[in-house]
C-alpha cells in the first residue's frame, strides 16, 4: 500500500484544509491505466466509492483503482518551494 512521508502528510493535510473543506477531505490521485506513470492530483471533499483510502499522520489520500494498483509499493513525498508551489514525488518503498 502507498505510504506517506512526514512531509507528504503535512502537505496533504494543509492542502485538504484550505477553503473550509470538511475533515473528510483529502488528496485524490487517479491514473488513466494501472501501468500509467502519469497521475492526476486534486483535493477532494471525500473519497469516491471505489477509492482506496490511505491515512497517515492525520492526512487522507484517496487512490482511484488504477492509481492504487500502480502505487501499491510506493512512497509519496512532498516539497514546498519558497514561492509556495507544491511538488510531489514518488519513490520505491524500501
Amino acid at each position: 500500500m502507498l505510504t506517506l512521508t512526514e512531509n507528504a502528510s503535512t502537505v496533504v493535510k494543509s492542502l485538504a484544509s484550505r477553503g473550509g473543506t470538511s475533515e473528510e477531505a483529502g488528496l485524490r490521485i487517479s491514473a488513466a491505466a494501472p501501468e500509467s506513470r502519469e497521475y492526476a492530483v486534486e483535493v477532494a471533499p471525500q473519497p469516491a466509492e471505489a477509492d482506496t483510502v490511505v491515512e497517515a499522520g492525520g492526512a487522507r489520500v484517496f487512490l482511484e483503482p488504477n492509481a492504487a494498483l500502480s502505487l501499491d509499493d510506493k512512497v509519496l513525498d512532498a516539497d514546498v518551494s519558497e514561492q509556495g508551489n507544491v511538488r510531489f514525488s514518488i519513490a520505491e518503498a524500501v
